[in-house]
């Protein structure tokens, strides 16, 4: 009897020994996984690492970890038995991806379930992040649970590792955009003229809000000679670091082509060349070209698509329509009609974008051209800047602060 007992009290020791030896073997397998992920290996090694646990500590011969990728299952680890077809997959996360707790499937009717013993499922922060499928697994009944929890502690690890390295790289391409878009701005920036006449012959006053961070609008000024003066007010399509790119390439080659003497429907003509063949047709460029003489008072102008500049002198509004189509869309312009008309002393020209009047949508919280005309015929003897400052705060309490969709531009001349 006593022997007996001496030998059970051995055994149970023998057992007892083997479970405290198979939970340090698990726990340093749980520490080396850990390492890994604190040294940054890649996703493939603590995959391998992974693998190589389930088969040597736990001897699992059948495994599937799917996690979710853009709201679809992908399996990411896979060994033993036949290969499952996709739509085995996502059957299985149709039907079990909902459960809290690992599942037995042995028992399950459906036979593309029975293949497995257990579903895992891999929760974080309440969201399904990936399931396991576990085959031929050796189911030991005392300690089938501390296995199968050990099981989801470990995938639980990884999986977690997976979503902390896409928020790091979400966040590092994030701040490599902020960069661009920064950058981007500082060159956009640096093609907006910073300093504009005023004096006996001309005043010039201007304003450049972005509605992001890089705007699709652009204004530029040129005092071509003693007599001549350009300016050119344009929208491309878009916005973003592309439209920046477009505007800078727009502005390079039409200060390149205005250093030849050449009409404004020649200068058109060829600025639609230049952004066709960079765009292929895809952007489209709205614009205003005024090119005033001072010595004849005499204004020419082209309308490319572009909300008519207002020439406002006597008591009276002149849109200024004449021109063409946008530029870019087409690679040569189906006509082109330049405008020609004289500028009285005092006049004022008031050249802007759509997002003076244009408010998603919204005609109620827009300012009309009708409205932008009869404030600019009330308040034509203000001082430039004085009058773009009551026209903006006018179109805030229409659209009452809410925030704007448009990039606003303004530019305004006033010949004495």
């Amino acid at each position: 009897m006593k022997n007996k007992q001496h030998t059970s009290n051995e055994e149970e020791q023998i057992d007892l020994i083997e479970l405290l030896l198979k939970r340090q073997a698990e726990l340093n397998a749980l520490l080396e996984i850990t390492q890994a992920i604190n040294s940054n290996v890649p996703g493939s090694v603590l995959i391998e690492m992974l693998e190589l646990i389930l088969k040597t500590n736990l001897k699992v011969g059948r495994f599937r970890l799917l996690y979710i990728h853009e709201d679809d299952f992908v399996c990411v680890s896979q060994f033993g038995g036949d290969v499952n077809l996709y739509e085995d997959y996502t059957a299985i996360s149709k039907e079990l991806i909902e459960l809290k707790n690992p599942t037995q499937l042995s028992d399950h009717p459906d036979p593309i379930f029975k293949g497995y013993d257990f579903f895992i499922p891999v929760y974080h922060k309440n969201q399904a992040l990936a399931y396991v499928l576990v085959g031929d697994f050796p189911q030991e009944e005392k300690l089938l649970g501390n296995q199968i929890d050990y099981i989801q502690t470990l995938i639980n690890v990884i999986i977690v590792a997976f979503e902390n390295k896409k928020l790091f790289k979400e966040r590092i391409q994030k701040e490599r955009l902020q960069r661009d878009l920064e950058l981007a701005s500082q060159v956009q920036n640096m093609l907006i003229p910073q300093v504009l006449p005023k004096n006996t012959e001309l005043d010039v006053e201007a304003i450049y809000r972005q509605h992001q961070t890089i705007g699709g609008d652009f204004y530029d000024f040129i005092e071509l000679n003693e007599s001549e003066i350009l300016w050119c007010v344009a929208d491309v399509s878009g916005k973003g670091i592309s439209a920046a790119l477009i505007m800078a390439n727009f502005q390079a080659s039409l200060r390149a082509l205005v250093s030849v003497d050449i009409s404004l429907s020649e200068l058109i003509t060829r600025l639609n060349k230049v952004v066709y063949q960079n765009t292929k047709g895809d952007r489209f460029i709205t614009l205003f070209l005024g090119k005033y003489n001072k010595q004849t008072r005499v204004l020419n102008f082209l309308n490319a698509g572009h909300n008519a500049s207002l020439l406002i002198q006597g008591n009276g509004v002149v849109p200024l329509l004449k021109g063409t189509t946008m530029i870019g869309v087409f690679d040569e312009l189906p006509f082109v009609n330049e405008g020609f008309i004289e500028i009285e002393p005092e006049a004022l020209i008031f050249n802007y974008t759509d997002g003076i009047l244009e408010f998603d949508g919204e005609e109620e919280r827009s300012l009309s051209e009708i409205d932008l005309m009869d404030f600019l015929i009330a308040n034509k003897q203000l001082d430039l800047n004085v009058i773009h400052h009551l026209l903006i705060k006018k179109i805030e309490a229409i659209r009452r602060s809410l925030t704007a969709t448009d990039d606003i531009t303004i530019l305004s001349l006033r010949f004495h």
